[in-house]
């Protein structure tokens, strides 16, 4: 039996050692560019092993896009819970994805943009489960002002997706240029109007936290 559970073991850790790998290359150069070949080399094991592990290269493509979003999570989501509702999480939130952008948690940037743009015009179970953590982040992101506007920190009548989308779209674009530049300003620029965006959308009276 313990002999079992150490091979259990052994496996797990060579996933989670090619999964770090793979998250790597596929924000750099897409999902596409993951090989079995690839990985074993890289990593110097056995092509057979790091098979048996996915099974096929569309596996170990949503297997590196659901460690993607648990890095995310971890990285993003999970300390921004940490602040109180209202603005101040909404701050909080739009600076630590500013940090990940900036931080290089993916050296490629923001891990699903990249990937957004890979399979957009696709169809599948990528494509399906890119879409699926897009959406699951726009809706956090509404979640969250949405409960900024019932603690009344926000005015009663904000669309909520319009400034969700709003947010998201200068979060991208600073990511975007950032990359493409090799430039920190822009990341100056997303928080000044992240900024100015809900100063205009704060209820009478509430001061905005600042976006680091």
């Amino acid at each position: 039996m313990t002999r079992v559970d150490g091979r259990v073991e052994r496996g797990n850790r060579t996933r989670r050692l090619v999964l770090r790998r793979t998250v790597d290359i596929a924000s750099v150069e897409g999902l596409e560019a993951l090989t079995v070949g690839r990985l074993a080399t890289e990593l110097e094991l056995s092509k057979s092993g790091v098979f048996a592990l996915f099974g096929s290269k569309q596996e170990l493509q949503l297997a590196t896009v659901r460690e993607a979003v648990r890095i995310f999570t971890e990285r993003v989501i999970r300390p921004a819970a940490e602040t109180p509702a209202g603005l101040g999480r909404v701050c909080r939130l739009c600076a630590l994805w500013l940090e990940y952008s900036h931080g290089r948690v993916f050296p490629g940037g923001c891990f699903f943009y990249g990937a957004m743009a890979e399979f957009d015009a696709r169809t599948g179970p990528v494509h399906d489960a890119v879409v699926r953590a897009q959406r699951d982040w726009s809706a956090h992101v509404e979640l969250t002002i949405e409960e900024a506007r019932t603690a009344g920190e926000l005015r009663a009548g904000t669309d909520v997706p319009q400034l969700a989308f709003e947010l998201v779209a200068l979060l991208e674009t600073a990511n975007a240029l950032s990359v493409l530049h090799d430039e920190e300003s822009v990341y100056r620029r997303a928080r000044t109007g992240i900024a100015e965006r809900l100063r205009a959308a704060a209820a009478d009276g509430v001061p905005l936290p600042q976006v680091p």
